[in-house]
């Protein structure tokens, strides 16, 4: 087999927060495709770093009353040792605040001027009306101007993938103090992505380089139209590298240095190791994977392939998309415990158990993957602990001290129907689909299981004149969970660890799958891994429930606006015309002959009163209004209707039908008083 050279990054994780379980599908996803080439015996190398630049990170680091620099770097040393719990293994994990991204971010930017892609014009931005201070995209909230998804940033929307300006987003609002922004002017870099239009229809719809639902997604939604200019600078303030010769006025945003800084976490590495950074940048036989999620790939799969030919850099050879995580059917929330942090987690379960069960569930595809809590206890104990590990705690503890046969045993053709099962799953994790490796592991799981309960080897230990008998049995069954653990090392690299402890034979290739272990010493067993309690995953569950601090605490949903929008504005004279009162329920009954509809008399004091239809008969017994304060509209022309004659109309909210809430006054109100 011909060795590769491969060049593997997962997104880098924005510095403004702890990593949780959502992030880590895709470094879990990543890491095992990164362990699954190594073990194959390719050279590969996983790079990472934190995305450090932005408003968002200056908003943090007020929040924590420290410098932009001190909080990057304490978030730092926080993702990275949450990774290592997760034995998500980088071979550099750098920053894109780092001298070589300042440089690498140079180079690019002076090739697009050179290939004259760069402008600069006035643009509208907004401000914040209470404190004056420029608004960035991140600093702006609103409906997605293309879905109109509710409460989306000013620059991209998590729902749709749609990048746009700020400006562009439905009644936006400042997240600094919370009201509408008010709009001024700004100067800002564009680059002209339109002129890589043909190049960009090409390498995303050749069918090599991206899913095909992705390739169908950008032709449908981008490349079918002309590319709008790509927004590339903000102005200052901003927590970035300035823009040469722009006399600190001008800050690269941070969606331009950000895919860079996978350039420059590979030069830290190749500086480490004598390595010039050409071979993996500008060597055409190089390999580029990158793993992300679905939110963005807008930026990885026009904007980062634009800047990489411009300057002359190797494109992705492949850009793996993956969707988000569910819990229990439904987003992760912090007020049911199931938005879970890394550490959180790493307090009460295994990190073998996540890694397990993302990759029985990720297939090559980029639908969202759903977290059940009770399949995930299933699947752990079925599986790892009941098949995989079991094979070794039945087996192991018949020849501790003592050594494998010296020939292999018949086995009736079980170790090399595995081996020759070792092609078929290296092509599912080389597909990452990761869940068919698992099911085709799992399979040779379960037959060696059976053998194992066939050949009784509790029973032959009992027999002093079988004890050869029971050393061929055990060998097969320890050399049948050494190939299993073989092909779950990707994913499971404890486990691999801790086996090559057992069987003082080391794990390092693919291919050590093909042939049986044969008078090597066996160690005494010890414990691999534990079943997983409910109460450990309830414990979990509990301590990552967060309350909604008060001012959230009502939680309004924005559903019965987007059901029914606001109307057109009206005029201060418009309102006044309405005479809205209260008035008192002194009868009520139902209309038989309709079904939405009570006849109610209403008593505006004295002997002023109107008669109402009100279609909420579906919602309110007639009886339990007679007496009760409501507010009508008490000057509406009187309409005929064929069950009498109404005179005004009762204001109530809701959608219809049970969903109909009578509008009534605090007390201390009485009848006659007008609304204002």
């Amino acid at each position: 087999m011909t060795q590769r050279r491969i060049l593997i990054t997962a997104a880098l994780p924005y510095a403004n927060g702890p990593i949780h379980i959502g992030h880590l599908l895709e470094y879990i996803q990543t890491d095992i495709w990164s362990r699954f080439q190594k073990l194959r015996g390719h050279n590969a190398i996983f790079v990472c770093a934190d995305d450090t630049h932005g408003t968002a990170i200056t908003k943090s680091a007020r929040a924590k009353d420290c410098t932009e620099e001190e909080f990057i770097a304490a978030m730092s040393e926080a993702h990275q040792r949450d990774f290592a719990g997760f034995q998500i293994e980088f071979d550099n994990y750098g920053s894109t605040h780092s001298p070589e991204n300042r440089e690498y971010c140079g180079q690019v930017w002076q090739a697009l001027k050179d290939a004259d892609l760069v402008s600069q014009r006035v643009v509208e931005q907004f401000y914040d009306v209470v404190t004056g201070e420029s608004l960035p995209d991140r600093f702006i909230k609103g409906k997605c101007p293309k879905c109109e998804a509710p409460d989306q940033y000013g620059d991209n929307c998590d729902k749709c993938g749609h990048t746009y300006r700020a400006t562009d987003v439905i009644d936006p609002i400042s997240t600094v103090s919370g009201k509408p922004p008010k709009l001024g002017s700004a100067e800002h870099f564009f680059v002209n992505v339109e002129r890589l239009h043909g190049f960009l229809d090409e390498w995303t719809q050749s069918g090599n380089h991206l899913q095909t639902e992705v390739a169908n997604y950008l032709k449908g939604h981008f490349l079918g139209e002309e590319l709008r200019d790509w927004d590339v600078s903000r102005p200052a303030p901003y927590f970035g590298f300035e823009i040469p010769a722009t006399n600190n006025e001008h800050f690269w945003y941070v969606w331009f240095d950000a895919p860079i800084g996978y350039i420059a976490s590979t030069r830290q590495w190749c500086d480490r190791h004598g390595e010039e950074i050409d071979a993996w940048w500008k060597n055409p036989e190089t390999e580029i994977h990158h793993f992300l999620g679905k939110d963005i790939t807008y930026f990885h799969t026009l904007f980062w392939p634009a800047m990489l030919k411009t300057a002359g850099l190797n494109l992705p050879t492949k850009v793996h998309i993956h969707g988000f995580v569910n819990v229990g059917g439904e987003k992760m929330s912090k007020s049911k415990g199931t938005f879970v942090m890394a550490e959180t987690y790493l307090r009460h379960l295994d990190p073998a158990y996540l890694r397990y069960y993302y990759a029985s569930k990720l297939g090559p595809r980029l639908e969202d993957l759903d977290l059940n809590l009770g399949e995930f206890i299933t699947k752990v104990n079925s599986d790892l602990v009941g098949k995989v590990v079991n094979l070794a705690s039945r087996s192991a503890k018949f020849l501790a001290d003592d050594t494998l046969s010296v020939s292999y045993p018949d086995d009736g053709g079980l170790f090399q129907a595995g081996a020759e099962a070792g092609e078929s799953i290296a092509a599912a994790y080389e597909n990452c689909d990761y869940n068919a490796a698992m099911r085709k592991i799992m399979a040779l799981a379960d037959s060696a299981n059976k053998y194992v309960e066939d050949r009784e080897p509790w029973k032959l230990r009992k027999d002093e004149a079988r004890q050869e008998e029971l050393r061929d049995v055990c060998t097969v069954a320890l050399n049948l969970f050494r190939q299993i653990v073989i092909y779950l090392a990707p994913v499971l690299p404890k486990l691999a660890s801790q086996t090559a402890e057992l069987l003082n034979t080391p794990i390092t290739t693919w291919s050590e799958a093909q042939t049986p272990l044969m008078s090597v010493r066996v160690g005494r067993f010890q414990h691999m891994m534990k079943r997983i309690e409910e109460k450990q995953v309830h414990a979990m569950i509990e301590e990552s429930k967060i309350e909604e601090p008060a001012e959230s605490e009502f939680n309004d949903g924005p559903e019965a606006l987007e059901k029914e929008p606001l109307a057109e504005e009206c005029t201060i004279d418009d309102f006044v015309k309405v005479d809205m009162r209260v008035a008192r329920v002194i009868e009520a009954e139902a209309v038989p002959e309709a079904d939405k509809l009570l006849r109610l008399k209403l008593s505006l004091g004295g002997d002023v009163q109107r008669n109402v239809f009100a279609g909420i008969k579906a919602a309110y017994k007639p009886e339990d209004l007679v007496g009760r304060l409501v507010i009508c509209c008490a000057n509406l022309k009187p309409r005929k209707m064929r069950f009498g004659v109404s005179e005004g109309m009762v204001l109530a909210s809701g959608g219809g039908g049970k969903e109909v809430f009578v509008l009534s006054p605090d007390d201390g109100a009485v009848p006659g008083q007008r609304v204002h």
